[in-house]
């Protein structure tokens, strides 16, 4: 499990729904007990600027065209994690990073 893999997860509040996620947090860090990702809806909204439209290309995980949630990063226990269905490729991932500082204010 690395940054930008896509891994279904069960996040808080979505009751126990497996959706899927992509792995923001620095493989630096991966002996912590949590991990920090953006959820994957698809359900694609026209126009908001911070999120990321993700068409399927048989290697990034959806199987329709989904969007990446970049508003609701969140951190959850490592235990919430299963299996990987997926690998954002580098200007995809590159993509997300400049969305990750842009949203809250930090570039």
């Amino acid at each position: 499990m690395k940054r930008g893999d896509v891994v279904v997860v069960a996040l808080p509040g979505s009751l126990g729904k497996p959706r899927p996620a992509v792995i923001v947090q620095s493989d630096d860090y991966s002996e912590t007990s949590s991990v920090t990702v953006v959820p994957i809806t698809s359900t694609v909204a026209e126009g908001p600027l911070f999120r990321i439209t993700l068409l399927p290309n048989g290697e990034n995980g959806p199987r329709e065209p989904s969007q990446l949630m970049t508003e609701k990063l969140t951190t959850i226990p490592r235990s919430k994690i299963g299996q990987t269905i997926g690998t954002l490729d580098g200007p995809r991932l590159r993509q997300l990073t400049s969305h990750l500082a842009l949203f809250p204010g930090i570039a």
